[in-house]
């Protein structure tokens, strides 16, 4: 009954507010059933599929993960820091056009091929009765060395971006300790941005489970990264 109720939803298209995003929803095997619209997806919990792209810096020889802070007006995990990039695949999309997120989030313009692979992930997030993600998530990891204040970041998505020592970001999500130090920027409603030493723990992180960092560790760790 599920399954048929979610392929019926393939034709949502022309009726739906044509604002609304719309994704490609799938079972917990990731086999396809259909296409929802967003608000739809969060309220009941489909599984549907994520772009989400790691960036590590090797200046100075010192490997650093970059972390952006979400918009204060989003609806999944406002105001927290997060993974440098990343975004829902909509219908139709392919994991190679997620590359666009970079384009749009940080002003990068990034060959697919370019990006390291880390796997797909299935993640869920019980956020409340209303609002449960489900989400596969194609996670990825690329190195650019540029300077932070050279990103162009999207304001009604990120206000802000930040570099942590990868060391010390293992160390942190592993519980061996419980504040590092994030260098980066906040952008105010000006467009201003505003130099920040923040002082972060796991409570201005957007959660992720231990798995999903060990997936992430290992395969920095294959390349010399962590």
């Amino acid at each position: 009954m599920f399954i048929d109720s979610c392929k019926s939803l393939i034709g949502v298209g022309n009726i739906m507010k044509k604002s609304e995003e719309h994704f490609d929803v799938f079972d917990a095997k990731r086999n396809w059933l259909g296409v929802a619209p967003r608000s739809e997806v969060h309220a009941k919990g489909l599984w549907h599929q994520t772009f989400q792209c790691w960036i590590v810096s090797l200046e100075e020889n010192v490997p650093k993960l970059l972390l952006q802070l979400r918009h204060p007006d989003k609806d999944l995990f406002p105001d927290l820091l997060d993974i440098s990039c990343a975004g829902h695949l909509a219908a139709g999309e392919t994991v190679e056009e997620g590359t666009r997120e970079l384009e749009e989030e940080l002003g990068l313009s990034v060959v697919f091929e370019d990006l390291i692979s880390c796997g797909v992930f299935a993640e869920e997030d019980l956020i409340s009765d209303t609002l449960i993600d489900r989400e596969f998530c194609h996670v990825f990891l690329y190195r650019c060395d540029q300077a932070l204040r050279s990103y162009e970041l999207q304001p009604d998505e990120v206000t802000g971006l930040f570099a942590v020592c990868v060391s010390d970001f293992k160390q942190l999500v592993s519980g061996e300790r419980v504040e590092i130090t994030a260098n980066g920027f906040k952008m105010g409603s000006n467009g201003e941005y505003t130099d920040v030493a923040w002082s972060i723990s796991l409570k201005e992180m957007v959660p992720h489970p231990t798995a999903y960092f060990d997936l992430l560790f290992q395969k920095m760790g294959k390349l010399g990264w962590a």
